[in-house]
């Protein structure tokens, strides 16, 4: 026999010669699953989850996406954090972003965050800066497997305390200052992109080089108090393609999820380019109930509750919803757009919160897709307007009004044929 390629085989004829080769086709190996495809199906665990731990806070951000205030006495105590972190630890999850609310309010915020560092399960938590003082910035100096996450949304007083309350900057800024001196080490500064203060970018990471922190923007969305605010602090068109341009010549700025639907103007950003909600992201917020991601804190999204048989691993795993999430999904109104593999038609949150249904463009296409649907939304006079973010734990107001919704306090979510 001679020595042929991988594929080839050769048959001798009754007289012992060898006939000519004859081919036998190699079946096609299987594709290959690529991490984008494997994430769009769901995993076994979440990469990483937010938990607020509390909707109790002491400032009152009109974009607040929790629409935090008033602390819900049905929180999880401290046995039950630690029950959800033992399941956590058991998913082998690899951090969990601790939010609220403020988590710091909570007395035993230490003892939920050792807790869970010493078991394994990292810590990124978001706070205002207002309870870390020096004592506290030693602390949490001493602590492994902890990240802090500050946030601010102006690069000045002026700006930051319109939107976060009197303040506020000044409270940021000392905690900046307290966490350096305790040798930290590089926390992150968290900003929220907003039309006012999107033309301080430069002097935002200017900040953050000052203090040997890491820059992380985030988008503005139309939930919590955000629902209220979107319209007035939404970057404009033309701010939004200035922050592309910025973020391309900084790959090492954080933005997580958070800008993937600029990539439909050209070269993608750095980060995950589609929405990751039940996939590889989820909320569990502080009584327990979890959600597909934290910026759709209303009954249309929630999955189940911790407390439930199974636990956060049946809701993760076996959810209608988060089922439902995983299943390939049209392009729908984007789907002859040349853009789409960039974009994946935005941000889910966005588009469910201004009224528009989940597979129309973002409301904040690059491209303007979603103007004349927005439009003709606003125009509906007889249409039962964009669901409210549920609940509301805003702190009431002197005169009686619920804090940025206004007199009547929050809207009940009266769901027509429009949501499937």
């Amino acid at each position: 026999m001679f020595d042929l390629p991988d594929g080839i085989a050769t048959t001798p004829d009754p007289a012992g010669r060898v006939a000519a080769p004859v081919h036998h086709p190699q079946p096609e190996p299987p594709e290959r699953s690529t991490l984008v495809d494997d994430m769009k199906r769901g995993l076994d665990a979440p990469i990483c989850l937010t938990w607020e731990l509390t909707y109790a806070c002491n400032l009152a951000c009109v974009h607040c996406l929790s629409s935090s205030g008033r602390r819900d006495p049905r929180e999880l105590d401290l046995a039950g954090c630690r029950s959800v972190i033992d399941e956590l630890r058991d998913l082998q999850v690899f951090y969990v972003n601790i939010g609220g609310g403020e988590p710091m309010v909570r007395r035993d915020f230490f003892d939920i965050v050792e807790y869970s560092t010493s078991n394994q399960v990292g810590v990124k938590f978001s706070t205002n800066g207002t309870h870390v003082d020096a004592a506290a910035a030693r602390r949490l100096a001493s602590m492994d497997y902890l990240d802090i996450q500050l946030s601010i949304d102006g690069a000045d007083a002026a700006t930051n305390d319109a939107v976060r309350g009197v303040g506020s900057f000044h409270s940021a800024t000392a905690a900046m200052e307290h966490l350096a001196d305790a040798g930290f080490g590089a926390f992150k500064i968290s900003v929220v992109v907003t039309r006012h203060n999107v033309a301080q970018l430069d002097e935002f990471a200017a900040l953050a080089e000052r203090f040997g922190a890491q820059l992380r923007l985030t988008r503005l969305r139309p939930a919590g108090r955000g629902a209220d605010s979107w319209h007035d602090l939404h970057p404009t068109s033309g701010q939004q393609r200035d922050l592309y341009r910025w973020l391309l010549d900084r790959p090492n700025v954080l933005t997580g999820d958070s800008f993937f639907h600029l990539s439909a103007y050209g070269e993608a950003l750095p980060g995950l380019n589609l929405c990751g909600a039940g996939r590889v992201v989820c909320l569990i917020d502080p009584i327990g109930d979890v959600y597909a991601c934290p910026f759709v804190i209303h009954p249309d999204f929630r999955a189940g509750n911790v407390g439930d048989a199974g636990g956060f691993t049946g809701v993760w795993r076996r959810s209608s919803l988060f089922e439902s999430l995983r299943e390939p999904s049209s392009p729908g109104a984007c789907g002859s757009c040349g853009s789409y593999d960039a974009c994946q038609g935005g941000c889910m949150a966005a588009k469910f919160f201004v009224g528009l249904e989940l597979d129309d463009p973002d409301p904040e296409c690059v491209h303007g897709a979603a103007e004349p649907l927005l439009a003709a939304l606003a125009a509906d006079r007889d249409a039962l307007g964009p669901p409210r973010p549920t609940p509301d734990h805003s702190r009431p107001t002197r005169s009686g009004a619920i804090e940025s919704v206004g007199a009547a306090g929050p809207t009940p979510v009266a769901l027509g044929p429009r949501r499937p």
